[in-house]
């Protein structure tokens, strides 16, 4: 009994060591934890004693959004962050949020911030799976990772942002929760909160959504780029298709709902065009670095793009441009107001801005700053110059026919683009002088004083040279374009465009004469092919080897430029600015001013004289490549004309008739010419239905008598008439 009593003492003696060790390690695991638990719980109040209030948490964007309005209020793009409405916890349909739950964090009304069994279902998918399929962050997580952190995968990131959903559950209420979750998480496409995902994607506000549109929502949050339906609209119904079989799993919608949904399907709004109108939109919004300081809250921009005229202008463009070539457009209002602007027949394959950035020779078209120095020095469109070879410093300028007309107008030099009065008139008033009037007329390019710059040798921008036109529309007063007419920052406007009419570039009349040679040249020069069925006023413009093709004009208060060629400076066989840009102004045009008044220009049209060139090859004769020499001609095969043939004029001026009421305006077609008809005043005031020249304009004293014209013949068969 003694020996047994030993023995139960000897082996407690020899066991106490270990059993004094493991209470000694429980009692140390059980501090740990009260330690850690207590540091845990100062940590969450210290972090909820630093958490902002409710409302500040509402009105904290992540960046600054610009929404950028035409001219009719609609919305052209969206840049950087888009913040929708926000819906408070009761206007937030219950299907939105009950989707959300059902697929973002089903145990979200029961746990803490942090779902320790979200945790360990995660750790056993991802085990099985053997990769990482599932996450555990709870909506109060992703929500405290959206506002205070980021996407780092990190576990110290993952502590703060546990740390920071237990502050949150400990301030808020979980109403509060989802409200704010709701309104501020990425949804794709630009989109932060259900109610800008929803006008984006369903083109209305959240407010009212359905199940398949809450579903649809609701999947986005996983991964906003590759459900976004912009994106791919078959993987995000594939998406919602999910999000509702979980709502049925938990209970919030029943088999029957779902299959409903499931028939009813969704209908995805329109993607925002973003092809032309992006041309306009990158030159306009970098301006507001100069308007307004505001660089935090939203801005509403209204800009002055017409949608209707953007949408002609670009089909304008896109029907006419020559194949392999591109083209752009600017139109400009009489206040300065640019109404539509293309930069290139596809803004997705080239960003590059061809109406803004480009600079190409204008070729005749910058005619009109030598004829306007040479009108403001004292010239008229009566004054005659003649037509004849000449040289300038070692220059020798020739005419596309290769041929001379001996004494002419002014109007008619114009009207048929020669080459050498240009010249002449350049050497008289000054190439200094033509390059001052270029720069006055809002030129920004370098422009050089060679003789040669009369026929538009000097690189230009598009914008500037419709800029100079519609200034001379403007009868002389200088326009400004302008994109942008007022901004807003949280429904408070911070800048409004004034128009400035106060600069003078030339005197009335000089304004007023240039559109008569302007008006001429459309009538029955180099720009017929521009004809809209009303007065117009224009140039066209051709370079050497028909690298690149002008037209610009006016009418009815609008101004429209357009240029067309290659990028890379090639030849285009056929391009001349009578031609394709020309016709490209025509069909934009025609619609662009269809519901504005007719305006009548203060000079009535007077048609030059009848022997313009000695043959048809103005009209017909095929591009000339010879340096510095400006093409105007249209580039189809002329008719071979004897050496002693009789000089005679080009075919049949056509002025115009006003377009019938209610229709359309229609391109006039001059009637067969008898052979039997004399070209003389009285022939051309009856066929184009004008009044008598001495009842318009009173001719000069050195013009009392007209010149004997010659008889017009038949057009030679085998000419095609310019089309």
């Amino acid at each position: 009994m003694a020996r047994a009593r030993t023995s139960r003492s000897a082996s407690s003696k020899t066991r106490s060591p270990w059993r004094r060790r493991a209470g000694l390690a429980v009692k140390l695991a059980l501090g740990a934890i009260v330690l850690a638990f207590v540091a845990l719980l100062t940590a969450v109040y210290i972090a909820r004693s630093q958490l902002p209030s409710f409302d500040s948490m509402k009105s904290s964007p992540n960046g600054q959004m610009i929404r950028v309005h035409a001219a009719d209020g609609s919305v052209l793009v969206s840049l950087g962050p888009s913040y929708g409405e926000w819906l408070s916890y009761d206007r937030i349909p219950v299907v939105m949020r009950e989707a959300t739950v059902a697929v973002e964090d089903r145990r979200f009304d029961s746990h803490v911030g942090v779902d320790p069994v979200g945790i360990l279902r995660s750790l056993y998918v991802n085990y099985e799976r053997g990769r990482r399929v599932q996450g555990a962050s709870t909506i109060t997580q992703q929500l405290a990772r959206n506002i205070f952190l980021n996407n780092q995968k990190k576990f110290g990131r993952k502590f703060r942002e546990g740390i920071l959903a237990l502050a949150l559950e400990r301030k808020f209420s979980k109403e509060q929760i989802l409200e704010l979750y709701l309104n501020k998480v990425y949804y794709g496409g630009g989109a932060y909160g259900i109610d800008a995902a929803s006008r984006k994607f369903f083109g209305h506000g959240a407010d009212h959504l359905s199940l398949p549109e809450a579903a649809v929502i609701a999947g986005l949050v996983k991964a906003p780029s590759n459900y976004s339906p912009t994106a791919d609209a078959q993987a995000a119904v594939g998406r919602a298709g999910i999000v509702i079989q979980q709502m049925v799993r938990n209970g919030f919608i029943s088999v029957d709902q779902a299959r409903e949904a499931n028939d009813v399907g969704v209908k995805l709004a329109p993607a925002p065009r973003q092809n032309s109108v992006r041309y306009f939109t990158d030159w306009a919004l970098p301006q507001l670095d100069l308007l307004i300081d505001e660089t935090e809250k939203p801005l509403e921009v209204w800009t002055t793009l017409d949608p209707a005229m953007q949408r002609d202008a670009d089909a304008a463009v896109r029907a006419n441009v020559p194949k392999g070539a591109q083209g752009a457009l600017v139109s400009i209002d009489r206040d300065g107001s640019v109404r539509a602007m293309v930069g290139g027949t596809d803004y997705v394959s080239s960003i590059y801005n061809r109406a803004t950035q480009a600079q190409r020779q204008p070729g005749s078209s910058f005619k009109l700053f030598v004829y306007l120095a040479a009108l403001e020095a004292g010239k008229t469109p009566e004054d005659r110059e003649v037509d004849e070879p000449v040289t300038i410093d070692g220059w020798s300028p020739r005419n596309d026919s290769r041929r001379f007309s001996g004494s002419v107008t002014l109007r008619t030099a114009f009207a048929y683009s020669l080459n050498t009065i240009a010249a002449k008139l350049g050497q008289a008033v000054g190439f200094q002088t033509v390059a001052d009037m270029a720069r006055r007329f809002g030129i920004s390019t370098p422009v050089n004083t060679h003789p040669s710059m009369v026929l538009g040798t000097s690189d230009v921008r598009l914008i500037d040279m419709t800029r100079a036109f519609a200034s001379v529309g403007n009868k002389g007063v200088a326009i400004t374009p302008f994109g942008i007419t007022r901004v807003t920052a949280d429904g408070e406007e911070i800048y409004r465009h004034e128009v400035d009419r106060s600069q003078v570039l030339v005197a009335p009349n000089v304004a007023a004469e240039m559109t008569d040679l302007l008006q001429t040249a459309v009538n029955t020069g180099t720009g017929r092919a521009a004809q809209i069925g009303r007065p117009v006023a224009g140039k066209t413009g051709t370079t050497t080897s028909s690298k690149d093709g002008w037209f610009l004009g006016f009418s009815s208060g609008l101004t429209t430029g357009v240029w067309m060629g290659r990028d890379d400076a090639r030849p285009i066989a056929g391009l001349h600015g009578g031609t394709a840009p020309a016709r490209a102004f025509r069909e934009f045009m025609v619609k662009a001013v269809a519901k504005r008044p007719i305006e009548q220009f203060e000079t009535a049209v007077t048609l030059p004289e009848a022997q313009l060139e000695p043959d048809a090859e103005s009209y017909y004769g095929a591009p000339d490549n010879s340096t510095f020499v400006d093409e105007d001609g249209y580039g189809v095969e002329a008719p071979a004309v004897p050496d002693q043939a009789p000089v005679y004029g080009p075919e049949r001026p056509v002025v115009q008739p006003l377009p019938p009421q209610g229709d359309e305006p229609q391109q006039p077609r001059p009637a067969p010419q008898r052979p039997d008809e004399r070209l003389d005043q009285e022939w051309l005031d009856r066929v184009t239905g004008q009044p008598r020249r001495d009842a318009v304009r009173t001719p000069p004293p050195a013009r009392n008598t007209q010149p004997t014209r010659p008889q017009v013949p038949a057009q030679p068969t085998g000419e095609r008439p310019y089309q």
